[in-house]
């Protein structure tokens, strides 16, 4: 999807037996430190240390001290009371270190099979329980959505710590901090990095009902999302034209966003659209929107005096319903409610992350092992470039007219600029007029991109497509003889240009995927980074999605525009990112807000962010477009993944360049795994994450198109 909306952080990349509760609930992980809170060891753990490490050194030798007192350690910060007496702990060390190298290899072996093993089957369980409410497969009943918010795996950090396992890892393999994986990773094997990241699985002890509740609000904030609507046709402008074709039904923010992109080039009736979409917009962003509207196709509204009707009767269009009550009364917050709800959720889990007591710092810290200040300062450097005053001063001239708010979503740059959207939709439902239509030429299009045939057939048979309800997202395999999953919409008149751009971004992620799990040397390794990593391997796909259909050929022009279009886009998507953590900076600092206080704090905050950057090149203050991205509803905290993700796909692109393949790269970075960021780019590129190399290139971009306005 085009920077939309990729499954990664509910896509089942898992490190571990836990890994499928937490990766598809909000960000579940938390640091742990090897001399966590002393003070919260059982006060018998000194003299029983003392006396089980003088009886197992002895029968181990002196080699396993170090070894087994930081393995001890780690057990009894996380022992309770129920657990056990010092008798039963001290047994418990006696059974299970692994006190000799063929013991731990033979221990480490198994626990990777079987981490595999859980792991993937209860993703298999919980992709089917979502069937229903994420395919495009008829009504959802009530209970869907129960069978959606519920999770089989939420137990499995419970009963693991209850029946020891989780202590034995704890006690076998080193639990470590973010700068000692930063500053030491480098010099650690293959087997050693595996072994990190089978002990972070126990780095928290989350109670299930914890987890369930999280579970609870992420599947009442996808529903919402899902069929959040709106139906073009019956949009009315203030002289009661109908701006829009019948039938056409945009789901937001995705659709609508890319409906403004669509409309560049389309005249004024393109503009037209444009600032109708935008008042849209706004209307969900404030709340101000008429609750009747929301996927109603029985209603007719006009967005800019907000007046709403019974809907006239279209060609082909089903009458409303007699007993329609059509009222203006505005939607009642629901939208900052369903954010309020993932807020709750994540503040019962901040009880059990000590070392990472916020949704933020486990977003940062664990989640993309970035700190969050780092974040943030490659954001401003991208917004506080001089170089986003030149853009927008081409952008203005390339338009002939003054910017208008919307245009942060510019898309001239791009090869289908020169195309008609209603062409593309035409050519796109020719060649896919099913959801299986598109699997059968998977094949072609990994070979078009240099896979050889063997890796090719082998990638296409391991991604199956289905019809989406919501925008769509790349569901991965949690196991290898399971198959990834790609969800985008797919019409009853076939799948248009929008359902194809995000079928390409989202079989970006399949392919990594389905690489960076079948493909890897250790299965605790499966995975990349951070969800960053698998959207920038996506938008790779994403961005030759018109040369797949044959329609596009790259020239110097080219790659420069399409450099100024990565600009733009990485300047925008970091904007709606700041306006994202920030809003959760708030909800920190005012834990008890209602929905309404939020919904006015976070529109100042899309205001201020919007002030700060946009309204000195706009020439407009206090719009709150930046505040539209559902993300930021159903996936709190994952808008900085796009943002880090266009930095690090234009590293990535410049490297498959210079090695003239895109396969070959592809397939050698994703065996990489999930090692930390910089250690991942340095193999991969040469340089770690950062905006550098898109700023110095977006330099070169405008020298070489000439005076602003050039073509």
């Amino acid at each position: 999807m085009r920077i939309g909306r990729s499954i990664i952080s509910h896509r089942v990349v898992l490190y571990s037996l836990l890994g499928s509760a937490v990766a598809i609930l909000v960000t579940a992980q938390a640091s742990a430190q090897q001399d966590a809170a002393k003070a919260e060891r059982p006060a018998w753990f000194d003299e029983a240390q003392a006396a089980i490490e003088s009886e197992l050194v002895a029968r181990y030798g002196g080699e396993q001290r170090a070894r087994l007192r930081r393995g001890m350690g780690q057990v009894a910060d996380f022992w309770r009371a129920e657990d056990g007496d010092r008798g039963e702990f001290e047994s418990f060390v006696r059974t299970h270190f692994a006190g000799d190298t063929v013991t731990l290899a033979n221990m480490f072996a198994r626990l990777e099979y079987l981490s595999e093993q859980l792991s993937g089957h209860m993703g298999e369980i919980i992709l089917e329980f979502r069937r229903q409410s994420d395919l495009d497969l008829g009504p959802i009943l009530p209970f869907d959505r129960i069978f959606a918010g519920y999770n089989p795996a939420a137990h499995i950090n419970d009963d693991f710590f209850a029946n020891k396992l989780a202590f034995v890892v704890l006690l076998n393999f080193p639990l470590t901090t973010l700068e000692q994986r930063v500053t030491e990773g480098d010099s650690w094997t293959r087997r050693e990095w595996a072994e990190v990241r089978l002990a972070q699985a126990f780095d928290t002890r989350i109670p299930a009902d914890v987890l369930l509740a999280a579970s609870r609000a992420g599947a009442r904030a996808d529903q919402y999302v899902a069929e959040y609507n709106i139906w073009m046709h019956h949009l009315l402008d203030d002289r009661g034209r109908r701006l829009f074709p019948a039938g056409l039904r945009l789901l937001s923010h995705w659709n609508l966003r890319d409906e403004i992109k669509a409309n560049y080039g389309a005249g004024e009736d393109g503009l037209a659209k444009q600032r109708m979409i935008q008042q849209v917009m706004e209307r969900i962003v404030t709340q101000t929107i008429p609750e009747v509207v929301v996927d109603n196709p029985h209603v007719d509204w006009n967005p800019h005096s907000n007046q709403v009707g019974r809907a006239t009767v279209q060609d082909g269009e089903a009458p409303p319903p007699t007993d329609l009550e059509v009222a203006d009364a505005r939607e009642p917050d629901t939208r900052y409610d369903v954010l309020l709800g993932q807020f709750q959720a994540a503040r019962l889990i901040d009880a059990y992350s000590p070392t990472a007591p916020t949704a933020i710092a486990r977003s940062f810290d664990q989640g993309r092992e970035i700190p969050e200040q780092r974040v943030e300062a490659m954001f401003e450097a991208v917004l506080s470039s001089p170089l986003l005053a030149r853009v927008g001063r081409l952008i203005e001239a390339r338009l002939g007219r003054p910017l208008q708010p919307f245009d942060i979503w510019y898309s001239g740059f791009r090869p289908s600029a020169t195309y008609d959207e209603a062409e593309l939709d035409r050519i796109v439902a020719e060649r896919y007029p099913t959801a299986e239509a598109y699997q059968r030429d998977i094949l072609r299009m990994l070979r078009h991109f240099g896979f050889n045939d063997e890796l090719a057939q082998t990638i296409a048979d391991n991604i199956v497509v289905d019809p989406a309800r919501g925008s769509g997202h790349a569901w991965g395999a949690s196991m290898r003889s399971a198959k990834a999953h790609l969800r985008t919409r797919v019409g009853a008149q076939g799948m248009d240009y929008k359902g194809y751009n995000i079928a390409v971004h989202e079989m970006g992620h399949n392919v990594e995927q389905i690489l960076s799990l079948n493909f890897i040397d250790h299965y605790m390794l499966s995975g990349v980074p951070n969800a960053a990593f698998t959207e920038a391997l996506a938008m790779v796909f994403q961005a030759r999605d018109l040369e797949l259909l044959g329609l596009a050929s790259v020239d110097a022009r080219d790659r420069a525009l399409q450099t100024l279009d990565e600009f733009w886009g990485t300047a925008e998507i970091a904007a709606v990112s700041l306006v994202d953590m920030r809003v959760w900076h708030w909800l920190y600092e005012h834990p008890t807000a209602t929905a309404a206080e939020l919904r006015e704090a976070a529109i100042g905050i899309a205001q201020d962010v919007w002030n700060t950057y946009f309204a000195p090149i706009f020439g407009m203050n206090d719009v709150v477009l930046l505040a539209i991205y559902s993300h930021q509803l159903n996936y709190p905290l994952y808008l900085p993944n796009y943002t880090i993700g266009h930095m690090i796909a234009f590293q990535i692109e410049e490297q498959m360049q210079k090695a003239g393949s895109i396969g070959a790269e592809f397939e050698r970075m994703c065996a990489m795994g999930n090692v930390t960021p910089d250690l991942w780019m340095k193999k991969a590129t040469g340089s770690p994450v950062g905006p550098e190399a898109l700023l110095a290139a977006t330099e070169r971009a405008l020298r070489e198109l000439g005076a602003v306005g050039s073509e």
